[in-house]
Order: C-alpha cells, then sequence, then structure tokens
C-alpha cells in the first residue's frame, strides 16, 4: 500500500500545469489584438481631450442712466431678439425731449418771421429800385431842359431868372437821383442781412432738430431688448436700482452659436484639415454621441493670446509642444444641442483617413 502511494504521489507531481499557459496566451492574443485595433484606429484620427464647448456670449449693458423700473424676465430662461426684458424710468428724458421739441418750434418760428423780413425787405428794394429809375428819368429830363435853356438864355429868348430856375431844377433832380441811389443801396444790404440772419437761423433749427434726434435716441435706450435669440443668464439688475451707461444688467446665450474649441498639440495639425470628420463624445451624457467637422484654425497658439505671453528669447529656454485651437462645428438634432452649455467638457476625434 505504501509503494502504490508513493507512486501515485509522484504521478500527481509530474502532471503540468496547464491553465496557466493559457491565460498567458489569451492576455498575449488580446495585447496583440488590441495593440493591432489601436494600430488601425491612430492610422485615421487624431484624439484629444483637451477640448469644451463655447458659444457666443452677448453681454447687454445699459445705454443711459436711471433707476430701473420693471423687469420683464427670470434668469436662465429662453428670450426672442427685441423682446423687452427691462424699463428704466424715462420720466427724466420725456422731459428732455419735450424741452429739445420746444427749442425747436421756437427756432422753426423765427425761420418764418425771418423769411417774412426778406420778403418786406425785397419789396423795400423793389421800390426803391423804381424810385432810382423815376429819379434817373426825371434827371435826364431836366438835363435836356437845362441845356436847351443854356442855348436860349445866350440867344435872349429866355431870362437869365428862367435859366437860374432850370439849373436849380437840375440840382434837385441830381440830389434826388443820389438819394434814391443811396435807399436802393441800404435795402439790398438789409436784404442780404436779413438772408445771412435767416441762415444762421436754419442752422439753429438744424441744431434743435438734432436735439430733438438725440433726446429720442436718448429715451428709446430706456428700454432694453434682447440683441439675440438665447438664453439669460448672470442676471446683475434688481427693480429700483440705480445703474449707470455702460453697467452690464446680464447675459444672452446665443441660439445656433454652440461649437468646440479643441486644443490640439502641433505636433498633431499636419494631418487636420477644414471640413474632416470630427466624432464627439460629451463628458456629462456619456451615451450622446455627435458628428461634427472642423472648420478652422486659430491664428496664434494659446500661449500667445494669454495675458503674459511666453518670450523664450530670456532665460533658459525648455522645448514645450504647444497646443493650437481648433474650431469644430457641431452637427446635432435641435434637441442634442439644447443639452450642450459652454464650458462643458468633451473629447473628440477627427478622422483624417477614411
Amino acid at each position: 500500500m505504501a509503494k502504490e502511494h508513493e507512486t501515485h504521489t509522484t504521478e500527481t507531481k509530474k502532471k503540468p500545469n496547464r491553465v496557466l499557459p493559457i491565460v498567458l496566451g489569451i492576455i498575449l492574443l488580446a495585447g496583440i489584438v488590441f495593440g493591432i485595433k489601436e494600430y488601425i484606429y491612430y492610422g485615421k484620427h487624431v484624439d484629444t481631450d483637451d477640448a469644451q464647448i463655447d458659444g457666443d456670449i452677448s453681454p447687454v449693458v445699459a445705454r443711459v442712466s436711471g433707476y430701473v423700473d420693471s423687469i420683464y424676465f427670470e434668469e436662465n430662461t429662453h428670450v426672442n431678439k427685441d423682446q423687452v426684458l427691462v424699463k428704466i424710468d424715462d420720466r427724466d428724458y420725456r422731459v428732455k425731449l419735450e424741452q429739445a421739441q420746444s427749442a425747436e418750434t421756437g427756432a422753426s418760428a423765427n425761420v418764418g418771421v425771418g423769411q417774412s423780413q426778406i420778403f418786406e425787405n425785397a419789396a423795400n428794394s423793389a421800390a426803391a429800385q423804381a424810385r432810382v429809375a423815376s429819379a434817373a428819368a426825371q434827371l435826364e429830363k431836366v438835363k435836356k431842359d437845362y441845356q436847351r435853356y443854356a442855348n436860349l438864355v445866350q440867344d435872349g429868348s429866355i431870362t437869365r431868372q428862367q435859366f437860374d430856375q432850370a439849373k436849380a431844377d437840375l440840382e434837385v433832380a441830381q440830389a434826388n437821383y443820389r438819394s434814391a441811389q443811396d435807399q436802393y443801396r441800404a435795402a439790398q444790404e438789409q436784404v442780404g442781412a436779413t438772408r445771412s440772419q435767416l441762415n444762421v437761423t436754419h442752422k439753429g433749427v438744424s441744431q434743435r432738430q438734432v436735439d430733438v434726434d438725440y433726446a429720442k435716441l436718448q429715451l428709446s435706450y430706456t428700454i432694453v431688448k434682447a440683441p439675440s435669440s438665447g438664453i439669460v443668464s448672470k442676471k446683475n439688475v434688481q427693480i429700483g436700482q440705480l445703474v449707470q451707461a455702460g453697467q452690464t444688467l446680464f447675459s444672452i446665450v446665443n441660439d445656433n452659436s454652440i461649437y468646440i474649441t479643441a486644443n490640439f498639440k502641433e505636433t498633431q495639425l499636419d494631418k487636420i484639415r477644414n471640413g474632416q470628420k470630427v466624432n464627439i463624445d460629451v463628458d456629462a451624457y456619456p451615451d450622446l454621441k455627435l458628428a461634427g467637422s472642423v472648420y478652422n484654425f486659430s491664428p496664434a497658439t494659446g500661449a500667445k493670446f494669454s495675458l503674459l505671453p511666453p518670450d523664450n528669447a530670456t532665460g533658459n529656454f525648455v522645448k514645450v509642444v504647444q497646443r493650437v485651437p481648433v474650431k469644430i462645428r457641431i452637427n446635432g438634432s435641435k434637441e442634442d444641442m439644447a443639452k450642450l452649455r459652454p464650458g462643458m467638457s468633451v473629447s473628440v476625434s477627427v478622422v483624417y483617413k477614411d
């Protein structure tokens, strides 16, 4: 019995362990399959997880100062373009508009007065011109009489007294002619002065019209409207608050402006072209699969756009691989796009070979 037990024990020790080689073989085969799969995948794709969702965000600022009268929206709600969102107390601006309109009315009345003066002065000028013509005709007649009397007095046909009377009439006619000319010139100067004054008045009316337009524009700014359709956020205004011109009231994340900014290494750009297909995985929604396309490239690396860009010409140089932002358009349904928010992290894979 002892020999049989010893023989059985020896046979048991000599039996080879076949489990370990099988396990190692499976692991090796899986590693080979995984390596081949990864080699094929990266032979057609360029990946990065340094990417996030971006969007156009419009800050809405107050363009005039005043107290907030009404607010017509709630934070994180959707609004439409040109929808009234905030109303600023407009009583001061209405008063300013009325003042500007009153000044414009007064200036327009002055224009009417100036035009009436021009008509009156023009009539006076025409009358003075007629008097000049009449005086000239009278002077011409008296001159002829004087010449005739001068010849007759030599012949003795008339007395010396008659000749002196003709001479006196000539002097009177000459004085009347000069007086008529002076009156005509004065009337002409008055017309010119009135026209100049009217031009000044017209300029005043134009300035008053500008003041009215400006007052209307300032009044319109008391109504704050949405510059675009989107979701309102970052509300920084309350009823009764005094806001200043240029103060940011809230922001709007515009509809249809969602895209992806992917920061690829500079060594990866050689394989990326505009229009290439992109597979997108959103960290917040693991089951959501989106597709997109490469749209354009940033003109500089992210480091060059930083607040303090590096200067490699100073100090010791350590070469660091730079990253270049690449804009990617998202091709998704309206429901899928509504889930996305600027700032979310994503992973993208550019397919550069079919």
